[in-house]
């Protein structure tokens, strides 16, 4: 009997083959792989996987760019204490924390929102950290042309916690900066304000 569960109308083969990969999978590591508790388990991991990977959908410069208004303000904008959840690319599991995000306009500024947008977009993507600190850097510096841009994300890693050296309380700090925030001034004055609670 095949834990596959049908659908009349999936229309998404990505969904049906995770769905049946999974299952696969299940039937490695289980020994009754078809109990009442297991039966959708494929699919629901594989629609959790769709979800956790969705930011390779998306275009972070045009989330930006869809509200970008110009603005003759020069001093910094900090969005801080931005959560989020990503996936290992190296074991596939979550590492997840806060990212902070600071850059000084020159011309435009973008809606706030949006920043934590691109967060999203470059977390749910199997990441590590360091690259995902600089992506997130670079796709501000290349959409909105600042004097500056500083990225700061502090994660707490499950392939640190749940295996291998099994740290439980250690925490991944990187940071990545551009411009203005070369100066050791301006990045202490970003490091003040994002300690500030």
């Amino acid at each position: 009997m095949s834990s596959l569960i049908p659908f009349d109308n999936l229309e998404d083969e990505r969904l049906k083959a995770l769905q049946y990969h999974y299952g696969e999978i299940l039937k490695l590591i289980e020994p009754s792989p078809e109990r009442e508790g297991l039966v959708k388990t494929p699919l629901r991991v594989a629609k959790t996987m769709l979800d956790f990977t969705s930011g390779y959908s998306k275009d972070p410069a045009e989330i930006l760019r869809s509200a970008l208004f110009k603005e003759d303000y020069r001093q910094m904008v900090i969005v801080k204490d931005i959560d989020f959840y990503s996936l290992c690319e190296h074991h596939m599991l979550p590492f997840f924390g806060k990212v902070h995000v600071a850059y000084i306009p020159n011309g435009y500024i973008t809606g706030l929102s949006k920043i934590a947008r691109v967060v999203d977009a470059f977390a749910r993507r199997l990441q590590v950290q360091e690259r995902m600190t600089s992506q997130i850097k670079d796709c501000i510096q290349d959409t909105l042309q600042p004097l500056g841009v500083m990225v700061v994300i502090e994660a707490s890693h499950m392939c640190m916690q749940m295996r291998g050296v099994e740290k439980q309380n250690s925490v991944t700090t990187t940071s990545d900066f551009t411009g203005a925030f070369n100066s050791a001034k301006t990045r202490q004055e970003f490091m003040n304000l994002i300690k500030e609670r």
